[in-house]
């Protein structure tokens, strides 16, 4: 029982870890990268599409995303939600593919993806905390069934208390690695 409990919980914080390495990503550093745009949202037919599903992602060069829909008629709707976007780019259309040209960024812009990437972070811890208290109110609730003992309850809730740390220090480790990347000039 309290494996089955703790094992659910290292599934569920991993996805957390993951969800937050992926909103990392979706901050722009130096480099062009697709996902900056891919999870952007385009009115398609009436319903709201992520980009990814709509077009592809080229970086000929380190500063400069293409993005070449699968359909042509998109092409507008697409620059227009890059253009609405807080990504801070101008498109460029030309008919076929449209270019975003990423200007440098200033040290004032980094600091502020900085901040930026520590909230996603700590969003990141909150959730892992989140998840572990839904596990120790599990593993109670087990206990006063009498599903398990005392002991058996002590010794899941260190075990919790392990796992939860090491997610979280997973997190200040991305957090870290992503810090250096921005301010990397």
């Amino acid at each position: 029982m309290t494996e089955d409990t703790l094992l659910e919980a290292i599934d569920k914080m991993e996805k957390a870890i993951e969800h937050t390495q992926n909103q990392f990503a979706s901050v722009r550093t130096g480099r062009a990268n697709a996902a900056l745009v891919d999870q952007l949202m385009i009115s398609y037919y009436g319903a709201n599409v992520p980009l990814q599903q709509l077009a592809s992602f080229q970086v000929p060069e380190a500063r400069q995303l293409v993005i070449k829909p699968h359909d042509r008629s998109t092409l507008g709707a697409i620059e227009k939600a890059i253009r609405d976007s807080d990504l801070g780019v101008s498109p460029n259309n030309d008919g076929v593919v449209i270019r975003l040209n990423l200007p440098p960024l200033t040290a004032e812009r980094r600091k502020e993806y900085v901040k930026v990437v520590k909230n996603m972070a700590e969003d990141g811890r909150v959730a892992v905390r989140n998840i572990r208290r839904d596990a120790r109110k599990d593993l109670e609730a087990s206990e006063k069934l009498k599903d398990i003992s005392a002991d058996e309850l002590e010794r899941a809730e260190k075990e919790l208390e392990k796992i939860t740390h090491d997610h979280v220090d997973a997190i200040d480790k991305a957090v870290g690695r992503k810090e250096q990347e921005l301010l990397e000039v």
